[in-house]
């Protein structure tokens, strides 16, 4: 078998140092997709651009991988035990590099040192993807798991005939956990990996980016001036609407506060302050 770290294109598509890959994960609503614009925005770094696809999202440009929509798609993927795909998958082959390649690199600019691809199954795939490209970069973005749960429902199709895509608040926070705890596991094994919680990059853009800068190694600032930093405000406010009596989210929110209180706390996270965080509790920092 060929050395997976001299990736070779099939004929007509360049080669590509594995080093320079940067791949973003994190589950649907946890900001991936403005991370990754902002990173773009640097001038080493290319994202994947005029691809036609959902946000620009490399899953849905190759055919190596199931996306994440097989498994459910937002708010259900990661409860499919075939999303989550390591190093010991069939899949890691040169030739499977050798396609991803093939369909990514047409929307990079390759002048760039730092080639970007984000898709949030990224979160459950990167033991997987650092088989196939040794020296890759990994940058996952976390948020708070009851504001997740809160930005997806509208995803969910409660109306869909398919039974997977009916999902409760309370469902929706029990996947951020699975999610995260394929995270939790994947972590050690990864040699290049940066974590950024969404709620740091929205309050305090120019901190958060530096870590990220550094850890890519690039030249000069990541520009930060697009950030927004309400974001989450609408979610807050809903959440603290479900302490009154009658409200519709009342029921759910005690039933996530019972089952799920304690876990969400061991990841440093606060239910009644969503913006709160403790990282002395928190096992996808440091």
């Amino acid at each position: 078998m060929n050395d997976p770290r001299t990736v070779t294109p099939p004929a007509g598509a360049p080669s590509v140092d594995p080093s320079r890959l940067v791949f973003v994960g994190g589950l649907h609503r946890s900001g991936t997709t403005p991370f990754a614009r902002i990173l773009a925005r640097h001038p080493d770094v290319s994202g994947l651009e005029g691809t036609g696809v959902i946000e620009d999202e490399g899953q849905h440009l190759q055919s190596v991988y199931p996306p994440g929509t097989t498994y459910g798609g937002s708010g259900h993927f990661a409860r499919d035990p075939r999303a989550h795909v390591t190093e010991s998958s069939p899949l890691v082959s040169p030739e499977s590099a050798e396609r991803l390649l093939a369909a990514w690199t047409p929307y990079w600019d390759l002048g760039r040192s730092r080639l970007v691809e984000k898709s949030p199954p990224n979160l459950t795939k990167s033991r997987f993807l650092q088989a196939l490209y040794p020296g890759a970069r990994f940058v996952m973005v976390v948020r708070h798991p009851v504001t997740v749960a809160l930005s997806t429902r509208k995803w969910t199709h409660f109306l869909s005939r398919d039974p997977r895509k009916f999902a409760t608040l309370s469902d929706l926070v029990e996947h951020w956990l699975l999610a995260h705890r394929i995270l939790r596991e994947d972590l050690p094994h990864l040699e290049h990996v940066h974590v950024v919680r969404y709620e740091d990059f929205v309050r305090d853009p120019d901190t958060t980016f530096e870590g990220v800068r550094a850890f890519l190694g690039l030249a000069g600032p990541i520009p930060t001036d697009t950030v927004r930093g309400a974001a989450s405000d609408v979610y807050e406010r809903t959440w603290a609407s479900y302490r009154r009596p009658w409200r519709p989210g009342r029921v759910q929110r005690a039933l996530i506060t019972r089952r799920f209180g304690a876990e969400i706390a061991g990841y440093g996270y606060d239910l009644d302050d969503l913006m709160a965080f403790d990282p002395a509790r928190s096992p996808l920092l440091g």
